[in-house]
């Protein structure tokens, strides 16, 4: 594990539940390969009293993480990085993810982002996945097109 540099940060003041942040932020730091098969994570309670929530927030994501195949949990060992192969993909997979991206458009365009901004960024996005440099940014790190 890097030395200094904090695992992630959330927003305590966000509508998304801290939990979710906290499993987002974990999930793109392992796609991004901050960590490797093998690293711990911090502990539940270190992870907690650094992020500013109870324990129970930070183990409820570890386990989230576990289910999804990130990580192993054992009782006084933490939370172990494992290797994760990709899942294959599945049509209903794909058409959540279709679906969650129409909305998050529909629901920007609603709140007044123009329609050419939500364009570039999801130009960008696409460009950023094709150079497989996506996986590499945190969420909300990605530097804005808007001049």
């Amino acid at each position: 594990m890097p030395d200094e540099t904090p695992v992630l940060q959330i927003d305590l003041a966000s509508p998304l539940p801290a939990s979710e942040q906290i499993v987002r932020g974990l999930r793109a730091t392992l796609l991004a390969g901050r960590f490797r098969p093998g690293d711990q994570l911090p502990s539940v309670r270190q992870l907690a009293v650094d992020l500013g929530v109870h324990h129970n927030t930070v183990a409820g994501a570890y386990r989230q993480l576990a289910e999804e195949g990130w990580l192993e949990l054992r009782r006084g060992r933490g939370a172990t990085v494992i290797e994760r192969s990709a899942p294959a993909p599945t049509p209903r997979a794909e058409a959540e993810f279709r679906k969650r991206l129409e909305e998050l458009v529909v629901k920007a365009l609603a709140e007044g982002v123009p329609s050419g901004a939500v364009s570039r960024e999801l130009t960008v996005l696409a460009a950023k996945l094709k150079e497989g440099d996506l996986a590499k940014s945190p969420p909300g790190s990605m530097p804005s097109t808007e001049n």
